[in-house]
Formats: structure tokens, C-alpha cells, sequence
């Protein structure tokens, strides 16, 4: 059994799916055109921008108020549904996030997928991965509150801490593109790394920003986690590392 000065200092990494390991964006925007438009309305690129990184339920009530006369449950699955098909065609990855994927995994990090995307798409984009990278998933529909609240990350957490005990947020880093993702993940606590997508994020000192996964390791990585375990100062007040 190792001592406490032999374990590793990153435990685990806490993925964001959409705009982090894939480029659905695109397809969720394309969705929203089409739902709204088949309702007699219009959906413009800044009314599609307001609605990246946002839990599903949030998303569904702005389309409502575009005219969408649906129930909220009928848009998210006409929406997820969509973007299904779209993924089944085509796998849209980002660069670098299997490489670091498949690095963690063979370096026995742990992995957690955290999205606000729900279980049937979640699942189509974990199975065509090549190897069993998460250990389990988070989606939107198994929290009460989406983000930017930070409620499913901090589930994550827990469920870590079940086979580890000795695992605290300080362990873990969240990897995410989106305003709503940073903020829950900054919110639990998590190192939290900012992969810009889409829509640009406003300075944060809570987080570090990457502008890519490209070239990135499981070394950069274990730095962060070991900046923030090695300071006495809060999170708060780490600078960015580029």
C-alpha cells in the first residue's frame, strides 16, 4: 500500500463532453435552427451562443420562449435525438482529447465524464472510443441542478472518493470550453483548465486556460494539481499557466 508522500498527486480528470472531447456544438446549434424554424420563428447565432455549455432543461425553456411549442422533455429529446443521428454519421473529436485520454488511461488516472448532455448521447460518443476510458458518467439528466451550478462535479467527487477515500477535490481537474462548465467546475473546488471553444471565456485568475489539448500530458497535468497542493495560498490566486 503506498504512503501518503508516494501517492500521486492527480487521482482523477473530469471531462466536459461537448466542445472538450467532441465538436457537437455545430450539431446542437443546427438542432436548435431546425426545431425552431419548423415552429414559424427564427434562432440566430447569438441566441445559439447564450445557450452553449447550458444544462438541457435551460436550453429547452429559451427555445420555448422562441416559439417552440413543445414541452420541455419533447425538446430535449427532439434536440438529443437530432444530434444523434449527426454523431452516428460522424464523430466530430477535438484535437488532442483521445490522445490525452488514452495517456491518462495508461498511466491509470481516473476519468469521469461530466456533461450536461444525457445518457443516450453520452453513451454513443463513449463507444466509439477505442478503450474504457471513464470510469463512469455524469449527464444532465442524473443531476437536479445543471451547470453552472456545480452540483455534477461534485457528485463525480463523491463517487471517486467511494473506492478512494483519501481523495479530495484538490486531487482532481476539470477540463472544460464553455462559461457555464468553468463556473461549476470552478464552483466544486476542482483545478479547473479552460479549453476556449466557440465562445470566448473572460479572464478567470480561479482557473488556468489551454489553448488546446493538442501535446498535452498526463506531466502538465499532475503540475497543476501539484501547484495547487503545494500553495498555501487559495485557489483564487493562481495564475493562468499557458
Amino acid at each position: 500500500m503506498e504512503s501518503a508522500a508516494t501517492q500521486p498527486l492527480l487521482k482523477a480528470v473530469l471531462w466536459d463532453m461537448d466542445g472538450t472531447i467532441v465538436d457537437t456544438e455545430p450539431y446542437w446549434i443546427e438542432a436548435e435552427h431546425n426545431l425552431v424554424e419548423a415552429y414559424g420563428g427564427t434562432w440566430s447565432h447569438e441566441q445559439a451562443m447564450q445557450l452553449v455549455g447550458q444544462s438541457l432543461v435551460h436550453s429547452a425553456g429559451i427555445l420555448q420562449r422562441a416559439g417552440v411549442r413543445l414541452e420541455i422533455r419533447e425538446i430535449i429529446d427532439t434536440l438529443t435525438a437530432q444530434v444523434i443521428s449527426r454523431v452516428r454519421e460522424n464523430v466530430p473529436w477535438r484535437p488532442g482529447a483521445r490522445e490525452l485520454l488514452d495517456e491518462l488511461f495508461s498511466a491509470g488516472v481516473r476519468c469521469a465524464l461530466v456533461t450536461m448532455s444525457e445518457a443516450p448521447l453520452a453513451r454513443e460518443i463513449v463507444a466509439s472510443l477505442p478503450r474504457p476510458y471513464f470510469e463512469f458518467l455524469i449527464t444532465g439528466d442524473t443531476v437536479t441542478h445543471g451547470k453552472p451550478h456545480p452540483e455534477a462535479y461534485l457528485k463525480a467527487v463523491d463517487l471517486l472518493k467511494q473506492q478512494d477515500p483519501e481523495l479530495t477535490v484538490d486531487h482532481c481537474v476539470a477540463l472544460e470550453d464553455s462559461a457555464p462548465g468553468v463556473a461549476a467546475a470552478v464552483a466544486s473546488g476542482a483545478v479547473t483548465v479552460a479549453i476556449p471553444h466557440i465562445v470566448p471565456l473572460p479572464d478567470d485568475v480561479r482557473r488556468f486556460t489551454w489553448d488546446t489539448l493538442t501535446d498535452r500530458s498526463v506531466a502538465e497535468l499532475e503540475e497543476l494539481v501539484r501547484l495547487r497542493l503545494g500553495s498555501r495560498e487559495p485557489a483564487a490566486t493562481f495564475e493562468n499557466v499557458n
